[in-house]
């Protein structure tokens, strides 16, 4: 059965700052290339159209507007009311929704409200926490943050992870119970395919032909570990001179990384690229010789499935869901989290056995076409959602129950019209024989007091 979701998340392409946002893209395009209908809401982003149709997704791009919020749990809340503000303006035009799927704590006030207002299953699908983003809880900040990502996972009928790690992370951090967790992997997109003249001349930008290049793509924050390269970097130098670093990404801690490849005289071999959209991405892809990715706490690691999936050996760290991914001396190597020695090791592991790395490559690009496509992603999500809506259906959520009976009595009468405008008079009494519902009150839609059973009814949340 085709399904309709409305999709709530803080970034989308364009606006990408992490992994979620092409998450969320490639998801819902799967999901229309299916037969699904895909409605997205986010946040605008420069030069994007407010609205649009992306791959068959309806994506609704949202300003926030003044006042000025005063800081950024301000911000996320006013685009939140922006989302249940435009998911409002859609129902009033007759749209409907089976369910309502927010991505991370951003969404998390949009995706209650709706909730409780639309009288839909709310799926969460929760991509990091707080407390493994930063090993605990130490700030005010912070620990609002973990509230609402905990409130998110209460509300969700069903709360999706993104790996193993992540799974038990939730149910150790938010004592989310099992059964109400899904594991569902991130996909990955197939690579466009190369152009070898361009990729050349893209390479001759940042290395000599002689000279190896070492890759890593991420936002530049303490947990993506990009400090530790650096301090592998002379290590790797040494061992392998030939050898240029690109750092592609923005973030917080840029300048002092910076000024960390200074201290440590290696600035000359490293290049801070700055962001890096889709195409950039594949091209650094297919003219490294390692992809690097030393994160010091990974969630899932979808810039190693993306690395795999373009043919580049891998070198990541064993923390989270890379453990899951890359099978070391497999198809691809795990360094120890926070080592520079480790990581400087497997890099060099790579650059001199290019046979090595070689094999690791062809198993790492099957592993990635076969278990990862987004296909397949979409289909297991799908199975999610149906679980969740046929439990929905048994429910005895009193708004579930309000807006079924309203959907029947919307339904009785479209149809008692048409007879009525088809076939006159004979029609004409239909309304007054109306069945009665199961704890025999007329199926009239109204609460007994006149009001419609939806505006009548006390929309408590389920037990889930």
């Amino acid at each position: 059965m085709n399904r309709r979701i409305l999709m709530l998340s803080w970034e989308y392409p364009p606006k990408v700052v992490g992994g979620l946002a092409r998450h969320v893209a490639h998801l819902s395009r799967a999901l229309a290339e299916a037969g699904h209908q895909v409605v997205v809401l986010t946040q605008e982003a420069p030069g994007a159209p407010a609205r649009e149709m992306d791959g068959g997704v309806e994506v609704h791009r949202l300003s926030v507007g003044p006042p000025a919020p005063r800081d950024f749990p301000g911000w996320v809340m006013r685009l939140n009311f922006e989302m249940v503000e435009r998911a409002v303006q859609l129902f009033a035009c007759g749209r409907r929704f089976d369910l309502v799927h927010a991505h991370d704590w951003l969404a998390a006030y949009a995706g209650k409200a709706l909730k409780h207002g639309l009288a839909v299953p709310l799926v969460a699908t929760i991509h990091a926490t707080e407390h493994g983003r930063n090993n605990g809880l130490h700030t005010d900040l912070q620990r609002h943050i973990g509230e609402v990502e905990w409130w998110l996972t209460y509300e969700a009928w069903r709360v999706i992870c993104c790996s193993r790690f992540m799974e038990h992370e939730v149910r150790r951090v938010f004592q989310t119970p099992a059964d109400k967790i899904r594991v569902v992997p991130n996909g990955v997109e197939p690579p466009r395919p190369p152009d070898p003249a361009k990729d050349e001349a893209f390479r001759a930008r940042f290395a000599a032909p002689h000279e190896a290049i070492v890759f890593f793509l991420g936002r530049l924050v303490h947990e993506k570990g990009v400090q530790v390269l650096l301090e592998a970097a002379p290590a790797i130098l040494a061992r392998h001179p030939e050898t240029r670093f690109v750092i592609a990404g923005e973030g917080p801690a840029k300048d002092g990384l910076e000024a960390r490849a200074r201290q440590l005289g290696v600035d000359s071999r490293v290049v801070f690229y700055g962001y890096a959209g889709d195409r950039e991405r594949d091209s650094f892809l297919r003219i490294a010789q390692v992809a690097a990715f030393p994160s010091l706490y990974e969630p899932f690691g979808i810039v190693a499935l993306e690395a795999m999936a373009a043919g580049t050996p891998v070198v990541a760290t064993a923390t989270g869901g890379f453990q899951e991914i890359v099978r070391h001396g497999q198809n691809g190597l795990l360094a120890v989290p926070g080592s520079a020695q480790s990581l400087a090791d497997n890099i060099v592991a790579l650059l001199v056995a290019p046979g090595f790395a070689e094999k690791l490559r062809r198993q790492a690009l099957a592993d990635a076409r076969e278990k990862y496509g987004w296909p397949t992603v979409a289909a297991r999500t799908v199975e999610v959602y149906e679980d969740v809506l046929a439990e929905y259906e048994r429910s005895g959520w009193e708004a579930a129950e309000a807006r079924r009976r309203a959907e029947d009595e919307w339904i009785w009468n479209a149809l008692s019209a048409l007879l009525a405008n088809r076939y006159g008079s004979r029609y004409a009494e239909t309304r007054r024989a109306q069945p009665a519902d199961a704890g025999g009150r007329a199926a009239t839609g109204n609460a007994g007091d006149g009001r419609p059973a939806v505006a009548a009814a006390r929309l408590d949340r389920p037990t889930v």
